[in-house]
């Protein structure tokens, strides 16, 4: 198996992985307050981070002040990013709001322009526009199929592709596991103060079981996305992050009984082929470069 296969099947396993945890927290929404699910997740997952990270030795705490400052910045965002994609999660159909989560890459190209001075060409500039209209398509912010849950998701993709740049900002010593953990811990915590102004909810055998499922798949999800950062071209790996789109319609249909319209599978459609042709122009250039 050749690097960029190993690469290629890691990424679309860790996309497999994030989207049934996805679907299993939809489905345990329906009886467990958020913040309460979030924070029973979150219990767990962070146990389970722990113990990988020992395992395979990725934890290190003598990170320099300026990392600890883009490490606090990251985890305010997943913070933030988890309350609103969980919120559009739980009222939004899955392939809807996986749709909207296509545009970031889209969006941390034209932050990475806007913030860090990156140069974009004007093909990507183009890339970048079509596919906001097909975002607009998913989306329709207007009076008929519109849903103030449709802003949850596009205040998701903000706040992710906020995670996405100041992770690049960081130093390459600092360890992935390390920032993992933190993250983990951060919205653990914050879910854990919000949900004391709400009444837990009796949790059954079954869906503690879905609980715990979810935990496991987002810890497989995470060692995949690691590993996939070790294996192959990245450039020829990243576009294979779009059969998350192929999970999310598959298991929409299968539990939830929902299947997207043709609007917003155009839309969806327009938003990916926009993003791949973003990252292999990235390829070319890096080649050009080379």
């Amino acid at each position: 198996m050749t690097p960029n296969t190993r690469g290629a099947l890691l990424m679309m396993a860790s996309m497999a992985a994030f989207t049934i945890n996805d679907s299993l927290m939809k489905f345990a929404g329906a009886s467990v307050p958020l913040f309460q699910l979030v924070t029973l997740r979150g219990v767990l997952a962070t146990v389970l981070i722990f113990l990988l990270a020992v395992r395979v030795g990725g934890l290190r705490f003598n990170i320099q002040k300026r990392d600890w400052g883009l490490i606090g910045v990251r985890c305010l965002g997943e913070v933030v990013t988890t309350y609103f994609f969980l919120t559009a999660l739980l009222h939004m159909p899955l392939a809807n709001l996986t749709a909207v989560l296509q545009a970031l890459p889209l969006t941390v190209t034209l932050g990475a322009a806007l913030f860090f001075g990156e140069r974009v060409g004007w093909r990507r500039m183009v890339a970048i526009l079509i596919g906001f209209v097909g975002m607009l398509l998913i989306v329709r912010p207007g009076p008929d199929g519109f849903s103030i849950y449709s802003l949850y998701a596009v205040a998701a993709v903000m706040m992710v592709t906020l995670r996405d740049l100041v992770t690049r900002r960081m130093s390459p010593d600092v360890p992935s596991l390390t920032v993992t953990l933190l993250t983990a811990i951060s919205v653990t915590l914050a879910a854990a103060l919000a949900s004391m102004s709400v009444t837990w909810e009796p949790v059954s055998v079954g869906t503690a079981g879905v609980i715990a499922s979810a935990s496991i798949f987002i810890l497989i999800g995470y060692l995949c996305s690691v590993m996939v950062m070790r294996s192959g071209d990245i450039a020829f790996i990243a576009p294979f992050r779009y059969t998350s789109l192929v999970w999310a319609l598959i298991l929409g249909w299968v539990m939830f009984g929902d299947w997207p319209d043709a609007l917003t599978m155009t839309g969806a459609a327009i938003v990916v082929a926009t993003g791949i042709f973003t990252l292999f122009r990235e390829r070319a250039l890096a080649r050009a470069a080379q």
